[in-house]
């Protein structure tokens, strides 16, 4: 749901000296603009990019893909710009896109680790950048088509996403592209080894894209299992291998709804019925413990820009620290908790190296086992990446945890 779905902002703007208005919508909650200029298909993209950095957001009105292409024009003068104006580059070794899986040893050796005050820098150019490129508006009628010529049809997509409207809205047109892309995949849907299914993520819902974590968790040893819990299941693949490898009774937690309304369909298509779905912050309302409690939160400790990043960063490590503080009270005699963790966070300076098991000596936790494994998403192997240096270090670990006492 739109985070000013209840209290909806109205923008204003003139196109020949005539008045209008719309609601403005924005899924990541982004405040209503208040410098809207109406621009069609004569702004050129320097003009563009030079007024939306001012503060400017331009209310497209001409053809739609004429818009894509100044969009795009835009984000690669920015690019530039910013790779001419870098002092110290974060990744130094962005000549070569890719590196295959045999030479990732060659370069351990000689890759740096980045810093934290590297890696907020980062962040920062990532906000900039969206924010200009974000300021290239778009109308959308109450019945969900876009007003300009040779726009796609797009009522199908946003019905999957948008409340019902009886009134003009105007978003981003990054925001409509990302709407469209997430329909797209939907459909087509995203297929994991260790599932031998795919799986299909709804629009603001995290896509499993790192399946390294499913193949720890499918060659995990499972001892007496007979009810497990599945924190923050998101497109519900952890709660999918749990009920294949056998698990009769399972309970899934999520605290938004898009979530656990794409993990059911994810698990019927699956034609998994085992699984109940809760919305829930952390652990479900259930008076009986559990055998098996997995856990796969956001893995760096930093403040979410937008909600589909709430599934990659922690604000202060609160979901963590409060899995692991709370799990023991949970968990049956003899039950495990298991955390799905990277240490790409103290590869960025983000977490000091131990911290994460000295908090699971805090919670009265000991660490049973610890497997590991090296990400094979594309990323891993993109020297173009920014962050690469780090994530061609990168572990990915599924730890194994007991109670103390």
């Amino acid at each position: 749901m739109n985070a000013f779905a209840s209290n909806p902002q109205i923008i204003e703007w003139q196109v020949a000296e005539q008045s209008f208005s719309a609601v403005w919508h924005s899924e990541a909650g982004v405040i209503a603009p208040q410098k809207i200029m109406a621009v069609d298909d004569s702004l050129s993209a320097d003009q563009a990019y030079q007024l939306a950095s001012q503060g400017n957001d331009l209310l497209w009105l001409g053809d739609f893909h004429q818009a894509k292409q100044v969009l795009s024009a835009m984000a690669r003068r920015h690019d530039k710009k910013m790779q001419a104006g870098k002092k110290t580059p974060i990744n130094t070794t962005s000549k070569a896109k890719s590196v295959k899986p045999s030479n990732q040893a060659n370069i351990l050796g000689h890759a740096k680790v980045l810093s934290a005050e590297d890696f907020h820098r980062y962040r920062m150019a990532q906000a900039q950048r969206a924010r200009i490129l974000g300021r290239i508006l778009i109308p959308l009628q109450a019945d969900n088509i876009i007003p300009l010529r040779r726009a796609p049809d797009v009522a199908l997509a946003c019905t999957q996403v948008l409340d019902p409207s009886d009134t003009m809205r105007v978003l981003s047109l990054r925001e409509m592209l990302s709407i469209i892309a997430a329909f797209e995949w939907r459909k087509k849907g995203v297929w994991l080894e260790p599932l031998q299914a795919r799986v299909y993520p709804h629009y603001g819902v995290f896509s499993p894209v790192r399946g390294e974590y499913l193949s720890l968790l499918a060659k995990a040893p499972l001892h007496k299992i007979d009810s497990a819990w599945d924190i923050g299941t998101g497109t519900g693949v952890i709660s999918a291998l749990l009920a294949q490898r056998g698990i009769k009774q399972i309970i899934a937690t999520d605290n938004d709804p898009r979530a656990l309304s794409c993990a059911q369909e994810n698990l019927a298509h699956m034609g998994i019925s085992t699984v109940q779905l809760e919305i829930a912050d952390l652990f479900p309302n259930s008076k009986q413990p559990a055998d098996l409690i997995v856990c796969n939160p956001p893995w760096l400790p930093a403040k979410p820009s937008a909600p589909i990043e709430r599934a990659v960063y922690d604000q202060d490590s609160q979901m963590l620290t409060s899995f692991l503080s709370g799990v023991g009270t949970h968990l049956s005699s003899g039950g495990e908790a298991w955390l799905i963790m990277s240490n790409l966070a103290e590869l960025l300076g983000l977490r000091e190296p131990g911290l994460l098991l000295e908090w699971i000596s805090q919670a009265g936790l000991y660490v049973i086992d610890k497997m590991d494994i090296q990400p094979q998403h594309g990323k891993a192997f993109d020297r173009s990446d920014a962050l690469y240096l780090a994530r061609v270090k990168e572990v990915t670990s599924l730890y194994r945890l007991g109670r103390t006492k």
